[in-house]
């Protein structure tokens, strides 16, 4: 099968950023999505009367925009000078499409609410897979949500999105049996959990920042108000 133009740019870039750019890190973390799933469905058909399909994914951007936001060096990118911060976050969302993949990107996502996320989650994401982006709705990300799950993944480490600092990965939520603690001692319960990963760039991220990134994201995905 002959090569396409976006399967060799494709390439080119993931090569690029592997092998000759950043140094790659993973770290995991386990995520209890029960507040989550139960907000959904108790807002979904609100959402449903002003044309917004609220899916995970709408979460997923607003929690890491506050993750951002506690650990900036997560939404940052090297140059020769140093590192440069990006005040906004503009998020890429990864859409696997027929013949690849593409990241549209949500421009300024510390800016909006969860219902405002969702809309333009699902209009890039429609736009994207009927081939109808504008080139600037493709560029100029400065961090980036994968959700492998979707085709059943429970976890991965994603490749960064160059030259971006750092790239989540999101796993498939299956109801598990997990151990609880209280005041009371331990229980067991089921719980809808999940795998959440975050692959940065160990020029400019270390441990201790990529933990606190997902220990953050993890606390606002389970203690959703």
């Amino acid at each position: 099968m002959p090569l396409s133009p976006m399967r060799r740019a494709i390439a080119e870039h993931m090569v690029r950023s592997k092998l000759d750019t950043s140094p790659h890190v993973t770290t995991v973390f386990e995520v209890d999505m029960s507040a989550i799933v139960a907000h959904q469905q108790a807002n979904m058909a609100a959402f449903d009367k002003q044309s917004i399909r609220l899916t995970l994914t709408a979460y997923f951007v607003q929690a890491a925009v506050k993750a951002l936001q506690v650990q900036p060096y997560v939404n940052s990118q090297w140059t020769d000078q140093g590192i440069l911060l990006h005040r906004a976050a503009h998020i890429g969302i990864a859409v696997a499409i027929a013949d690849g993949l593409i990241v549209p990107v949500l421009r300024n996502a510390q800016d909006l609410s969860l219902s405002g996320t969702a809309r333009q989650v699902n209009d890039l994401a429609g736009r994207a897979r009927i081939k109808q982006l504008r080139p600037d709705e493709v560029s100029g990300g400065t961090f980036t949500i994968t959700n492998h799950g979707v085709s059943g993944s429970l976890f991965a480490t994603p490749i960064i999105n160059q030259p971006q600092a750092a790239i989540l990965g999101i796993g498939a939520m299956q109801k598990r049996v997990v151990v609880l603690s209280d005041a009371h001692g331990d229980t067991m319960a089921i719980r809808p959990m999940m795998y959440a990963t975050l692959t940065f760039d160990h020029r400019i991220i270390d441990g201790a920042i990529g933990d606190g990134f997902m220990s953050v994201f993890k606390k606002a995905l389970e203690n959703w108000a």
